[in-house]
């Protein structure tokens, strides 16, 4: 008789995800992605590259790059910025850096906030649940993209007041404050539907039964099996962040120079792009490629933790 190999879920799931030759090449360029953007004061300076300094000797009395491509060369890999002359690829490393992180940071808060009161709302049921949907529901009632838009200047300056944070400091706070209160409510959503199932689930009847504690079967019982929902809106809620800051920035809500990011690459770009159309496009297919990887990654872990695929 053949042994019996028994698996666990997690070993089952990086199984069909080893599987997916997709999810393993986005990976990997997700990882990419991650080390240029978070090893960029290395990596700028084995280039010997800056993104505050001025290559102005790289720029014709136009004040457009020399050379094709728009200045691309050994010396400067993706070109020069017009009119300032600082250098697009040390730009893009630091911009990339800063998107990375808005994402991350919004995405674990916004899961955090959401797995709490979705199952805060799911377990107790009752008024909890009905305050707890209430809210959510006008939060999803306000347009939060033009509330962004015209609140940003009178939250950064009430930040600025505090003596927290200031300039792009006191802006990127606020940007991921309103990116998490408006962001978690989807996820409590999900979460309480979930929640409300398993409170009917046999295990925890048995644990309700035994004289368990409400901490102990959230804690041990519950929030386990929530997890791979976690792990998935994680990897689908990042790419949208990710696209959320670029755009964001590109409308003047987010950062301002000398700190540059996607948005204000593109922001710039669009002046110069019949002169210099590389300017533009760099920009464009390094974003396109970072969230394409982030989504098709996202897809892949969704599929691998999914318990009914084979």
């Amino acid at each position: 008789m053949s042994e019996v190999i028994l698996r666990t879920p997690q070993q089952i799931a990086w199984a069909r995800f080893r599987r997916n030759k997709t999810g393993i090449a986005s990976a990997i360029v997700v990882l990419f992605f991650l080390f240029l953007a978070y090893g960029a004061p290395l990596i700028t300076r084995l280039f010997g590259l800056s993104s505050t300094e001025t290559y102005l000797d790289g720029l014709d009395p136009q004040g457009m790059p020399i050379g094709a491509g728009g200045g691309i060369s050994w010396q400067h890999p993706f070109g020069l910025e017009p009119g300032a002359g600082r250098d697009v690829f040390s730009m893009l490393l630091y911009g990339s850096r800063i998107s990375f992180s808005v994402a991350i940071i919004t995405s674990v808060a916004s899961i955090g906030i959401g797995m709490i009161l979705g199952i805060t709302a799911g377990y107790f049921r009752g008024r909890v649940d009905a305050l707890i949907g209430r809210f959510s529901d006008l939060l999803f009632a306000f347009p939060s993209f033009f509330m962004i838009i015209a609140l940003s200047i009178p939250m950064v300056e009430r930040v600025e007041s505090l003596g927290i944070v200031r300039d792009n400091g006191a802006r990127l706070t606020v940007l991921i404050i309103f990116f998490v209160f408006f962001g978690w409510p989807g996820f409590a959503r999900l979460v309480r539907s979930q929640a409300m199932s398993l409170r009917e689930r046999d295990f925890i009847m048995a644990a309700q039964s035994q004289g368990a504690s409400n901490w102990r079967i959230i804690t041990k019982e519950m929030l386990p099996n929530l997890w791979p929902t976690a792990i998935v809106f994680l990897s689908l809620s990042l790419p949208g962040y990710l696209a959320a800051e670029a755009v964001f920035s590109f409308l003047g809500v987010g950062i301002n120079p000398p700190a540059s990011t996607f948005g204000l690459v593109l922001s710039d770009a669009i002046k110069y792009w019949r002169a210099d159309p590389a300017y533009l496009m760099i920009p464009c297919a390094m974003l396109i490629s970072i969230v394409l990887a982030l989504n098709l990654l996202g897809d892949a872990v969704r599929d691998a933790l999914d318990t009914k695929s084979e």
